[in-house]
This record gives structure tokens, sequence and C-alpha cells, in this order.
């Protein structure tokens, strides 16, 4: 079985920053084993794979080691990669996943998708996240997939080491950390770090920000923000709140093009 391969940067207007991801387009349907020894051989935070069903794209995501319910960099990656071969009208395209239908559409800007919101509410600590993160915390909430840690400051932020052996045993997909921003470019900065899953540190999350736009949203009083994550990689996030979606936009850059035969 030949089919298109994709390795594009995500989030990013240049090659080597953002968020890589790796885009097969399928033909023909292959089984979850299948997809996640692939995953597991690209070794990137996602790898997506899309096959055509009706009117909208099948969307599958998987980490090294696991499959995964939402990732917003690999859908903005199969976006861009089924509209640069032509595998789906330039404007808009729809991908039925775990979450649901998501879209994403071509704008002046890049790209912009339309995902569920994810608001955290009010937690109890875990058991261990203090100590594997290493660091004091302002506040802590949690959501369907992840904690969320409010630092004080942007150089806390940028300076936090967690213990990732540690945290990988607290029980959620990830832990999203963030503070706003001292830098004018941008409203808010965040890092995610997921070792649970396989991704110790991700460069830049999309399914993230549908956390973090809620969550900044209130405490800023504004509806449409940008985001930074800051990563070694880095990436900016265009956010937008709408009652219970949130629109991600960004750009995306082809790094390799090829098939795979197997």
């Amino acid at each position: 079985m030949e089919a298109n391969f994709f390795h594009i940067d995500a989030f990013t207007d240049a090659a080597f920053r953002g968020n890589p991801a790796a885009v097969v387009i399928l033909d023909q349907p292959r089984d979850a084993f299948w997809m996640q020894c692939f995953a597991a051989e690209m070794n990137l935070s996602e790898t997506a794979f899309v096959s055509r069903a009706d009117k909208v794209f099948n969307l599958r995501w998987f980490t090294p080691v696991a499959e995964v319910d939402l990732c917003g960099h690999a859908t903005l990656a199969s976006a861009h990669a089924l509209w640069e071969v032509g595998a789906a009208p330039k404007g808009e395209v729809a991908f039925s996943t775990r979450s649901g239908i998501l879209r994403a559409v071509s704008t002046h800007e890049g790209i912009e998708l339309d995902f569920p919101a994810k608001p955290v509410g009010e937690d109890v600590e875990p058991d261990g996240l203090a100590q594997a993160l290493r660091v004091d915390y302002q506040y802590l909430g949690k959501n369907a997939f992840d904690h969320l840690v409010e630092v004080e400051s942007e150089h806390v932020l940028r300076n936090i080491n967690p213990d990732m052996a540690a945290l990988s045993r607290v029980q959620c997909r990830g832990v999203i950390v963030t503070t706003r921003a001292t830098d004018t470019g941008y409203d808010f900065a965040s890092r995610f770090f997921a070792p649970a899953v396989g991704v110790d540190e991700d460069p830049v999350t999309g399914s993230a920000h549908c956390c973090l736009a809620p969550f900044w949203a209130e405490r800023l009083g504004k509806r449409e923000m940008t985001g930074y994550q800051a990563s070694s990689r880095g990436g900016f996030v265009r956010v937008r709140v709408a009652g219970d979606r949130v629109h991600l936009g960004g750009k995306a850059v082809t790094l390799v093009r090829g098939t795979i035969a197997c």
C-alpha cells in the first residue's frame, strides 16, 4: 500500500519551529495497531491518519505510545496536507474525530480550527503534582484531559524543569502551566507536559488552548487573544472564544512530502 506522507511544522510560518506532526493520507483503512506502530516509528508528539468518509474525512491522532481524543497541531497539519495535494477543496474541510466534527477554514492569516472549549474547574491537588513540577503555583484546575496550573510569572514558567518520571504517574493526559504575558506581543504564555502519553514536553499544543482560551478570556476580559507556548521551539496560537467553541488560528510549513509503502 502506498500513501501520501507529510512532515509538517504547525503553528509556525518557519521550518523547524512550532510543533512537528506527521500526516498520512490513507486510501484504504488501516487498523489501530498499524497506526500505533507507525506513530511510534515517527516518534513525534502526534501522527495524524486521514481517510475520506463521504463528505468529511476521518481523522485519528496517535502519540508514540497512545491514541488521543483531541489534537490541534496535527489537525491543522492535516488540513494543510489535504489542501496541498488537492484532496479537499481549498476553503473548508471537516473531520470526523473522537471529539466530534472539527472544521478547518483557510483564511488570509493561515488556518483556523473550530474546536470544542475545554474549560477547567478548580481541583484538589493530585498526589505528587507539586513535587513533580518542582514549582509553586497560584491556581490549580482540571478539565476532562489535563490539569492546569497558573504560576506567578513568565520567568517562573520558562524555568520550570519537571521530574518527568514523577509527572508521568499523575493521573491525567498532561499538565498545562500558564501565566500572564510580560511581552506585548501576546496575551498569555504556557508550556505543556505529557509524559504519561509519551510526550515529555509538547512544543505547541492546540488542544491545551481549548482550555487556556476560556481560562484567560475570563481573567483578561477578552474573547480574542494570542497565546505563546514557550517551549524550546516556540509557537503562537491565535484564539477566539465563541460560546462552547474555541477557534484556533495558525500557519503550517511542509518540511517533507513523500509516500510510504507498507
